[in-house]
């Protein structure tokens, strides 16, 4: 298969279709803005894992406010000595906008009515054995998740899957055609395993007259 149907396959990996400072971050653009924002998530993500969610809020909002009221105080200090008038040192956040607007509000719940659809219709298919064969793949999954569920818990799965948002795509984006070419053939490997058991099970597939109806 060519490469552009490979870019076609694997487009979820394409950073072009992310946000601007989502993609400078967990493709390292910045190393320092990356290494911060990777940092300060693993220690949050260790501190929900040791602590229960209220103390670790109550602390995060108790070190933020008492840096900003040290940092206020500061800067009173300052411009007492120097006598200057620069006025709060707060002033461009305070004035910043932060309100939600109408239509970017409707647009995110237009956005997430269409993908809790989707996902409802597919898990009303998989669940109703709409098609036999991609029932028994989500079975399989499932039972490989009580695996995963068996080994780690929910906060220790977050933390690994905010490690690989940081490391998979900068490393995919090094070794795209090596990765590829791999995914490809496994692609191809499961298709071919896929089309077997649907020739042997003629329930994996509905009747074309079923399609119509």
């Amino acid at each position: 298969m060519g490469s552009d149907s490979a870019d076609v396959t694997y487009a979820w990996f394409d950073p072009q279709r992310l946000h601007p400072e989502v993609e400078s971050l967990i493709y390292w653009r910045n190393a320092a803005r990356s290494g911060a924002a990777l940092g300060a998530g693993l220690a949050l993500l260790v501190a929900l894992a040791c602590c229960s969610v209220v103390s670790v809020l109550a602390y995060v909002s108790l070190l933020a406010l008492s840096a900003a009221v040290a940092f206020r105080l500061y800067k009173n200090v300052l411009q007492a000595v120097q006598k200057t008038n620069d006025g709060h040192p707060f002033k461009w956040l305070l004035e910043a906008e932060v309100s939600v607007s109408a239509e970017r509000a409707q647009a995110l719940a237009a956005a997430a009515t269409a993908h809790l659809n989707a996902a409802l219709y597919e898990l009303r298919r998989l669940f109703l054995v709409e098609d036999l064969v991609d029932s028994l793949k989500f079975g399989v999954l499932l039972w490989c998740l009580t695996y995963v569920g068996a080994c780690f818990n929910g906060i220790t799965l977050i933390i690994l899957g905010w490690i690989a948002l940081f490391t998979l795509p900068k490393a995919y984006e090094m070794n795209k055609a090596q990765v590829d070419a791999n995914l490809e053939l496994a692609r191809a490997k499961i298709n071919e395993i896929t089309a077997k058991v649907r020739a042997a099970v003629p329930l994996g597939r509905r009747a074309e007259g079923d399609k119509d109806k």
